[in-house]
Formats: structure tokens, sequence, C-alpha cells
């Protein structure tokens, strides 16, 4: 038994291995899926064989005929490859933001095919009136789009803040005013789909991990600078996301005993001294209690303080200062403890890092000894939006592959078919 659980497994994996590969990749030949896939031909071809017949992929042609060179006049034959079915499923990623929710419809093949937003009040909108608006939005959504006849497999909801993906409620988050907020259960019994809820900057890492598994793979960390200091963890190449979904809050752990006061109500967050409103208030010179909602914070606050600094604006450059500081810290204790490379940096206040650059260093000076600062490789990735949403649809998608379209036919028996690496 335990030899076929482990077969079964080895199968399911390769045969998630092959449908990522195309939808990363587009159309390809078999031969060129097993470059791709570093899977044996005689594994690529029993996998894409099955897969074919339950309508996942199919085989088309690339329309590139190519002539042999010893008949110049004569037409080439096209070259048959394989691509996936894009009607096989359909998923809706929903990202909550501060005053927005964003709905996006894609494929089985991972392609958008629309998209909405709609605003909301964070500021006054209770608990009990944000499910509503947002089901009602899900539902509005799924019927404009003819998602009522059973393709629709999941919804994959990303929020800001602090969720419980346990328990499908979002914790707490700068987009809304109530705590424990259940989104999962009204959803899926409004509409009928599996719901999944996930913290949005692991969505990020999800996003790098899935446009480039070689680079953005192994054990590594992304740090989201915008609203808030968000983390998205990858651990022995998987998300990880603790017991609960939780896990790697970076932001919300303690830089100063009793310091300035954060937007989730404690004293000394890291986001305290490196969120737009955090360097807003140090820049303006506010008093560390200054409530964060007090500070007038938009899209433009960013880009405002760099051209402040620019300008040569000393109060706002030792803002920065003091953030990238804060920072310095924050990436020490991460090294010191689990030594993820590369470390990411990403979102709107990535911008600012030229002048919070030397203050990173200072705060790792000053808190990492210098073998460990050794291995603390940084990177910058410009801001995208949409790399929640991307990360998002790419859970959702490896989901189906390994688990929704694999648990029964990996198991189904089809002979003795030897899987090798």
């Amino acid at each position: 038994m335990t030899e076929k659980a482990d077969r079964d497994q080895i199968r399911r994996q390769n045969r998630s291995i092959v449908l990522q590969a195309l939808r990363r990749d587009g159309p390809q030949a078999r031969i060129d899926l097993g470059r791709a896939t570093q899977l044996s031909p005689a594994t690529v071809t029993s996998i894409t064989s099955d897969l074919i017949q339950e309508g996942l992929i199919a085989g088309v042609e690339d329309g590139v005929q190519k002539a042999p060179q010893k008949a110049p006049m004569a037409r080439g034959r096209p070259r048959s490859l394989l691509a996936l079915n894009p009607a096989a499923a359909s998923v809706v990623a929903i990202k909550i933001s501060v005053n927005t929710i964003d709905l996006v419809l894609a494929d089985y093949a991972g392609r958008i095919a629309a998209r909405e937003r709609l605003s909301f009040d964070s500021a006054n909108i209770s608990g009990g009136d944000f499910v509503e608006t947002l089901v009602g939005a899900a539902k509005a959504f799924c019927d404009a789009n003819s998602l009522s006849d059973g393709n629709l497999l999941e919804i994959s909801i990303a929020a800001q803040g602090v969720v419980d993906s346990s328990a499908g409620t979002i914790v707490w988050s700068p987009a809304l005013p109530a705590r424990n907020v259940p989104v999962v259960e009204p959803l899926s019994r409004a509409i009928g789909a599996h719901c999944m809820l996930s913290n949005d900057t692991n969505m990020i890492a999800e996003a790098l991990h899935w446009s480039d598994p070689r680079r953005y793979g192994g054990t590594f960390a992304v740090i989201f600078i915008d609203y808030g200091v968000g983390m998205g963890l990858y651990v022995d190449n998987k998300l990880f996301v603790g017991e609960t979904g939780a896990a790697a809050e970076i932001g919300h752990t303690n830089h100063i005993p009793g310091g300035a006061l954060c937007r989730c109500g404690r004293r000394g967050c890291l986001e305290a001294y490196l969120g737009d409103y955090a360097i807003l208030r140090m820049a303006r010179d506010l008093p560390p209690s200054t409530q964060p909602e007090d500070i007038p914070v938009s899209t433009r606050t960013f880009p405002d303080l760099v051209d402040a600094a620019a300008a040569g604006k000393e109060a706002v450059l030792g803002a920065f200062h003091e953030a990238g500081v804060a920072l310095g810290y924050g990436v020490a204790r991460l090294a010191a403890i689990l030594s993820p490379s590369p470390i990411i940096l990403t979102g709107a206040g990535i911008v600012a890092y030229p002048f919070m650059e030397a203050g990173i260093r200072k705060g790792l000076e000053e808190a990492l000894v210098e073998d460990l600062r050794k291995t603390v490789h940084i990177e910058r990735v410009d801001w995208e939006e949409d790399l929640i949403v991307h990360g998002t649809l790419a859970q959702a998608m490896r989901r189906f592959d390994f688990e929704m379209f694999s648990e029964a036919r990996a198991c189904e028996p089809s002979g003795v078919r030897e899987e090798t690496n």
C-alpha cells in the first residue's frame, strides 16, 4: 500500500509539473515538455495521453510551417503541439484592499477573461455590511460572466492584513474597521463554489515563484512596503503560512517596545516605522502617538515624499533614513532565523529605496553579526498591483492541477508505468 501511495504521489506531482509548464510557457511539443520538466519521454507521453483523454489538454498546430532545406518549394508539415484546454475550469480571484474590491476571472490556461473593481468605504463599513457587499459583488460578477454552469471551481481571495485561512476569516485588516470578519463561508454558501482565503503579500511570493521558479525558489522572502508592511515566505519551495495562514507577519513584530502607534492598535511594530503613514508621521514631526487614521495618506504619499527627499528636505530624508534602519533590523531578524535568499523588497514604497539604503545598512550592521550579514542578498522588484492577482490565480491553478484534477484520476488503474525524473 505504501508503494502504491508513493507511486500515486509521484504521478500526481509529475502531472502537475506538466500542466504548470504548459500554463507558464504556452503550447509545446512533447519533446519540449520533456526538456522543460526534466521528465523522461516515456513519462511525458504517458501523462499527456491521460490528460488528453480527461479533456485537460488538447493537440493544436503551431501554425509555423517550415519547408525542408532540400526541397525549398515544398510545404512543411505543422508541428503538433499540446495546449491546456481553457474551458476545463474557471477561477475567480478577489483582492480586498483599502476602499476597493477587485474581481478577476481566469480560465484554466491562466488567461484573464474579465475583471471589475468595486469601491466601498473602508473607514465606516461594518463587518456585516462588508460581507453583504462582497457577496453581492461576487454574485453579480459570476452572473455577468455566466459562471453558474458548474465550471467555476474556486473563488480565491487575497486580503490585506492578518487572515485565518483555516477559519476563513479576516482577523484584522487596514481595509476594515471590524475584526474577525468571515468571508469564506458566506461566499461559498451564496455561490456554491470552493473558496480559499490568503494574505495578499503571500500571493506576491506566489506570483514571483510562478513567474520564475528557478530564480525564486528554495527559501526566499518578499517584504511588502506600502500602506503597511507584510511578508511572504517560501521555505524549501513551499509557501510557508503556518497553522492558520497568519505566519510571516513581519510588519507587526515589535521593533521598539512601547514605541510609535501602529495601525493595528499596538505600539512599536515595524510597520509603525516603515508604512506610508509612519514615514509621513516622522517627516512631519508628528508625535509617535498620532493616530494612523488621522495621517492623510494616499497613492501619492510615497511619490510626493520621494520628490521632497530629492529636493533635499532634511525632515523627509531623516524619516526615510529611520525607516531604513527599522527595515534593516527586520531583515536582520529574518536572516538570523531563516537565512532566505534572496530577500525581495517590493510595494509602492520601493521608489524610496535609494533614500533608505544607508539606513538599511546601518540597521543590519547594528543587528546582525558580520558572518551572517555576508549571506544577506536583497533584491528589488518594481511594484505591479497585479502581482497579487497573478499569485492568487497561480495558487488556485496549482490546487486544480495537484488536488482537484489529480486525486481521482491519478489513482485510477492504468497499467504499470515507470515514473522517472
